[in-house]
């Protein structure tokens, strides 16, 4: 029996806003999969089905199992809030069935069914704030890079497009929202009204209209949805209306139109309509690019442009020189993000290593400390080598971020056990800076102590009568953060290396976009041979404010 796949947007969480073809889906479905506050939403209309629910950050694991199931024969729905479109399940159910060669003709059937996404129930509550050209951008940096969002964010501001903000802010990411506001307010007047509503149409619903240069002042959070509106946004008596262009052709408080009918589409009616004639005269002959171009920019040097940054982003190259593709609408800005430390057994910085620091970071650049004995820097440049250079002439040590392996040590009692210190070394000169699918964090203690806490890194390594003793899996983070498993006792130096670095290499040519370390050992249950042990879970709530 041929199962079905039915992906579910099923709105803001309140029944009545539930379309009937998602209450169906759910009522006539096996098993339900979706994220705990998700299936709390729906609990009212189960009637006996088996439920799978997991925390955030699994999307992948129930995209995957929703597809054994329905492989199985059986009817599964999928959840997501809003319409599941939209930053919800329906790609990602896709993708995994694109990974295991699925045909529509022949493979389990797959239903998409829409619901009232975040942007359309924000809008209801605040008036008309979306009646002309608007956009979605998500503020979660977790799976695109920040610099593609925010040169998102830019392009929209500059195009005067309103914008809906998702995944604003969380416990973590809070920057990201400060900055989106620096970047708007370069383009659009501080006034500009904005709309804040968390959990539309729930029990806590929040509604807040306030500005662009007031709406850091109010709770913004995982559950709330930011309108920006465009230039022509007003505020009336407690609502956010976007004219839609009406004024233009129609006199609104009158009942006579002064045009007919027949009159209202016509070329003097619209002399801002673009013509037929193949060359621009008039004001659109005269834009120039910022200077940089005598001629509008074509949808092909758009394409073109979009084509070369996303090649030179996913092949991990430079960025191509500006000259070579700066039509002046998407002008590139160098954002350099790094880590820098003293290095990786020393943790003291000397005065002229913070001065120098300093100077770089500037006013306007940012040094945030971090727990693992690094300064996030962040800075606009436009040359990072002469950046890196001078930090690096100096003494310190430059680390990418992100989702890459980094090496963290103790200080060898002030390199008085420095036995293991060459095996640290060649361990960063192999694997420091290496691309994994989430951030990986190696411990490494020179000692049987363990007092810098390697243990509890995702993977720990300890130096003990002169051998070395390896742990995999630490969770680091959370309420239920947990030491690795203790697999190897007595590793031989020689064989130190090479079996740490196959590890990494497999969790980076395997695991899942997203799948931190301990949950890929968990999956895979085996690792060079030492094998992962289940340990007892505890069912723990997830935080109102986590992230997904």
């Amino acid at each position: 029996m041929k199962g079905k796949l039915s992906v579910i947007g099923f709105g803001p969480g309140s029944y009545e806003h539930m379309t009937q073809r998602a209450r169906d889906a759910i009522q006539e479905s096996d098993v339900v999969i979706g994220y705990n506050t998700y299936v709390d939403l729906v609990r009212g209309l189960l009637n006996g089905q088996q439920v799978v629910r997991t925390g955030m950050t699994e999307e992948v694991s129930r995209a995957q199992e929703a597809v054994r199931q329905a492989e199985a024969g059986h009817r599964v729905a999928v959840i997501s809030s809003g319409d599941a479109g939209v930053y919800g399940m329906a790609g990602l159910i896709y993708e995994v069935l694109m990974e295991k060669g699925w045909r529509r003709g022949q493979g389990v059937e797959v239903e998409v069914i829409p619901g009232i996404s975040a942007i359309n129930s924000t809008a209801s509550l605040l008036g008309a704030p979306i009646m002309h050209d608007a956009c979605t951008i998500s503020l979660s940096d977790h799976l695109t890079p920040w610099e593609l969002i925010i040169k998102r964010v830019e392009a929209a501001a500059q195009a005067d497009f309103v914008i809906a903000l998702y995944n604003p802010r969380s416990g973590r990411r809070t920057r990201q929202i400060v900055e989106t506001q620096r970047v708007l307010l370069k383009h659009r007047s501080p006034q500009t009204p904005v709309g804040i509503v968390k959990s539309a149409y729930r029990e806590r619903e929040d509604i807040v209209i306030t500005t662009l240069e007031e709406m850091l002042e109010h709770d913004i959070g995982m559950l709330t949805t930011v309108i920006i509106g465009n230039s022509t946004t007003v505020v009336y008596d407690g609502l956010m209306v976007t004219p839609r262009g009406y004024q233009r052709k129609y006199t609104l408080g009158s009942e006579v139109q002064p045009l007919k009918p027949h009159q209202r589409l016509q070329k003097e009616a619209e002399p801002w309509a673009l013509g037929e004639q193949t060359e621009p005269d008039g004001p659109a002959a005269e834009y120039k690019a910022e200077g940089k171009s005598e001629k509008p920019v074509s949808a092909y040097e758009l394409a073109l442009e979009a084509l070369q940054l996303a090649d030179a982003h996913s092949s991990g190259l430079a960025r191509p020189e500006s000259g070579s593709l700066d039509t002046g609408l998407f002008r590139q800005e160098a954002i350099l993000e790094f880590a820098v430390s003293p290095g990786l057994a020393e943790k003291r910085l000397t005065a002229a290593q913070l001065a120098l620091l300093a100077e770089i970071v500037g006013e306007d650049g940012t040094m945030e400390y971090t727990p693992h004995h690094q300064m996030l820097v962040r800075l606009r440049t436009s040359d990072p080598d002469a950046v890196t250079s001078r930090l690096t002439d100096a003494g310190l040590l430059v680390a990418p971020i992100g989702d890459v392996a980094q090496l963290k040590a103790c200080d060898f009692c002030n390199m008085d056990k420095a036995d293991s210190v060459p095996y640290m070394e060649e361990l960063h000169r192999r694997l420091g800076g290496m691309r994994v699918p989430k951030e990986l964090k190696i411990g490494f203690n020179g000692c049987g102590m363990a007092c810098y806490g390697a243990v509890k890194e995702d993977i720990g390594i300890v130096y003990r009568r002169e051998k070395f003793d390896l742990f995999l899996g630490g969770k680091t983070v959370g309420r239920n953060a947990r030491p690795g498993q203790p697999v190897a006792e007595g590793i031989e130096p020689e064989r130190l290396v090479e079996t740490v670095e196959r590890i990494v290499s497999r969790y980076a040519n395997e695991g899942y976009p997203n799948e931190r370390f301990h949950k890929f050992f968990g999956r895979v249950k085996e690792l060079e041979g030492y094998r992962h042990q289940d340990l007892p879970v505890f069912q723990i709530e997830n935080a109102v404010c986590g992230d997904s």
